[in-house]
């Protein structure tokens, strides 16, 4: 199929079956392109719409980002994974405020220079927002290519993905790229599904070789399986008596990064040290059901123990990053789902 063709179809098709009604295509611009794109990372824009309109409600544009601090902006993003994501939003939000005067760049170079976006990131945000010629790859455009072209392998191998890049570059048009790009996307979200695809619905299907070979759900190649490590840990509900918990936010960096979590242990050996260490006189304690919360990298399995505590011998808020919340009147606070899910017992 040539290139025109191939762009020409689906151009027609998005035009008749094309999603034109999402959130951040009304008004488009750079700085909601771009937002979307950051939370559609791995999440499904079911899942989005909700996390995107309070997003905008409360952070319109760049600027009012930008000066946010990142514990608003973890706490809407709560629920939605992969928190690294948020605090790069920020950091870009900052940057592109104080050193770009509140304007995002229009070359894919530039825009890979700001956190967090990377190559199809800056793709989107150039040919959807600015309307200017880029190729995109994000998952959907990847089996929708992988099919077409019959790949072999699985795209996180870099000579895979480097074939679909040369793909996505091959196709991308040098006009109607805003259209084009959103095509893309829909046609892999709403046709070209990962289990059950509608070949009869789709426009290129008469020259995609997948479809012709009668395999199109072997295109793209399957991560090879790896058992995940399993990690065991106590989270602790200390509540004291107003009913408040104890809180405790993570280092900006690494696991739950800059969130807020109930303060952890290995063994449950060391509750005693830890609350003598805070200086809070336990006087109740309870054993919850153990759950299980998958990271990409390991399994975390987790006993939540409900601490009651007599009384607090100093004020925990003057301590460096912790804090005691309540439920009851929340404070705005970035936490993992599983932690947030906790304190709704």
């Amino acid at each position: 199929m040539k290139t025109e063709a191939f762009q020409q179809a689906i151009l027609n098709w998005f035009e008749h079956q094309g999603r034109t009604d999402l959130p951040w295509q009304n008004p488009i611009t750079a700085y909601r392109v771009w937002v979307s794109e950051i939370m559609l990372q791995q999440t499904q824009v079911a899942t989005v719409i909700p996390y995107f309109e309070r997003f905008m409600q409360s952070f319109p544009n760049v600027e009012i980002l930008a000066n946010a601090s990142v514990d608003n902006v973890l706490h809407h993003w709560t629920g939605l994974g992969y928190y690294a994501r948020a605090r790069n939003l920020h950091k870009t939000a900052q940057q592109v405020s104080s050193e770009l005067h509140g304007k995002f760049p229009e070359t894919i170079e530039q825009l890979m220079e700001l956190p967090g976006i990377g190559r199809s990131t800056a793709g989107a945000i150039r040919s959807i927002a600015f309307k200017k010629p880029a190729a995109i790859l994000d998952g959907n455009v990847k089996r929708v290519l992988a099919r077409f072209a019959a790949v072999e392998g699985w795209p996180g191998k870099s000579s895979v993905h480097n074939q679909l890049w040369d793909l996505a570059e091959l196709y991308s048009p040098q006009h109607r790229t805003a259209e084009y790009a959103q095509a893309m996307m829909d046609l892999g979200a709403l046709v070209c599904k990962k289990t059950t695809p509608n070949c009869n619905q789709c426009p290129i299907s008469k020259d995609c070789k997948a479809y012709k070979q009668g395999n199109p759900t072997n295109f793209p190649g399957k991560k090879p399986k790896k058992a995940l490590p399993v990690k065991q840990s106590f989270l602790l509900l200390i509540q004291n008596n107003q009913g408040e918990f104890l809180l405790q936010q993570n280092p900006p960096t690494g696991l739950w990064g800059g969130l807020w979590v109930m303060p952890q242990i290995e063994h449950q050996s060391d509750l005693e040290p830890l609350c003598q260490k805070l200086g809070l006189d336990i006087f109740e304690q309870h054993m919850l059901e153990e759950k299980r919360h998958t990271f990409s990298h390991f399994h975390l399995d987790y006993r939540p123990i409900v601490v009651k505590v007599k009384e607090n011998l100093y004020e925990v808020q003057e301590i460096a990053n912790q804090v005691w919340y309540n439920p009851k009147n929340p404070l705005s606070l970035g936490m993992p789902a599983p932690i947030k899910a906790l304190l709704k017992i």
